[in-house]
């Protein structure tokens, strides 16, 4: 049959012998289930999902294109832009790179407030994903809940750096500036809070039928083809991986830290959905041992009056809430790089959207898509 539907050069339409005609539907590319200007061409077979073929760049702006252009100082401030939900994360990443080839250091009062700010920021994604799913089923109770606790956290971003958002703050050796008096008070009473809060979250949400009925034996993905199609995050850990950046290739100061990994063996949406919400009680008790031992002191080593990276290239990378995120720089000379590219996590995850998704009703493939928590400007670079 004739369609509109634009498929990659070289791409063959898998045929089903159903007997049925089947068509195309565009989902997107401001279908409310996608997280970004994601479109998807829907090959169906009645209600039932054939073919899954996502069509990007609708929001791409050439960040790393960008880069060849600013000074390396100038490109942190683009990766907050990528994953806006993950941005400290994000800058922790490059500064990192850029560490690691000036062999700046950091000290320990800057690296606690870089993990602890990283930690706040994977638990307001995460409360993002938990608001966002519940209204993708249906739930706008759950929209409402996931948002209210997240905007106690961006309160404190917002003292900190004075960006609630896109904070551009971490720097080559520590961050701007120190954070204020009121920080550590401030992020244990939201500590606080949030305990006894995340109980009614999974009373609401986690054992709903709706939920149950919406989530369980969806989407799944198995071990193997998680591997092979360079999974990461909460995705590759609901299918059975045990793989953390922080653990496995541990930086900064994570290595002394008493955290657990929470792994699922379902590959489900429902295990997606519970391996994100028991990772928000790993940052809390990360936080809480950082606000024990948060240490006196200089907040960064001694800033350069300009960046300048040895010729070479340079890989660094982080855990960010959606998974693993790198920064390879290629340098050349004088204070712009050669190329700079970003590995992220999203890209990558979404390459399963087909596979898992067929056989699936249409609104399958909106719960599927909403556990795979894509961020789509981190896709469009």
């Amino acid at each position: 049959m004739s369609t509109n539907a634009q498929f990659p050069p070289g791409f063959k339409v898998p045929s089903l012998d159903s007997g049925t005609d089947e068509f195309f539907v565009n989902m997107g590319p401001q279908h409310p289930s996608t997280h970004g200007a994601l479109r998807l061409v829907l090959r169906l077979d009645g209600e039932t999902v054939v073919e899954v073929v996502p069509h990007l760049g609708y929001i791409h702006r050439g960040l790393e294109k960008q880069a060849e252009s600013e000074t390396y100082i100038q490109y942190i401030h683009m990766t907050d832009r990528q994953d806006y939900l993950t941005s400290y994360q994000n800058n922790h990443c490059v500064c990192m790179a850029m560490e690691k080839a000036m062999g700046i250091g950091v000290p320990e009062r800057g690296e606690y407030i870089r993990v602890m700010l990283s930690e706040l920021n994977r638990i307001a994604s995460h409360l993002v994903f938990y608001a966002c799913y519940g209204g993708d089923l249906g739930g706008q109770t759950a929209l409402l809940y996931g948002f209210k606790e997240r905007e106690m956290i961006h309160d404190i971003f917002e003292e900190v750096s004075g960006q609630r958002l896109t904070m551009n703050f971490f720097r080559p050796g520590g961050s701007t500036k120190d954070v204020p008096d009121t920080f550590i008070p401030r992020v244990k009473a939201f500590l606080e809070h949030l305990k006894p809060t995340l109980k009614d979250y999974e009373t609401l949400l986690s054992k709903n039928i709706v939920m149950l009925f919406r989530s369980q034996g969806i989407g799944v993905l198995s071990k193997e083809r998680a591997i092979a199609l360079g999974c990461s995050g909460p995705v590759l850990r609901a299918s059975g991986v045990n793989y953390d950046v922080r653990k496995n290739d541990p930086y900064s100061i994570y290595s002394s830290f008493d955290f657990d990994v929470p792994i699922a063996n379902e590959g489900d949406c429902y295990a997606r959905y519970v391996v994100r919400m028991q990772e928000i009680y790993e940052s809390m008790k990360i936080l809480e041992q950082c606000i024990a031992k948060f240490p006196s002191g200089p907040y960064r080593s001694a800033p350069k009056p300009s960046y300048k990276l040895p010729r070479g290239s340079y890989y660094t990378q982080t855990e960010t809430a959606k998974g693993l995120y790198g920064t390879y720089i290629v340098a050349e000379q004088g204070d712009k790089p050669y190329r700079i590219h970003t590995r992220s996590p999203s890209f990558a995850n979404l390459t399963v959207l087909n596979e898992i998704s067929q056989g699936h009703k249409i609104s399958d493939l909106v719960t599927i898509i909403a556990t795979l928590d894509p961020v789509i400007p981190e896709i469009d670079r």
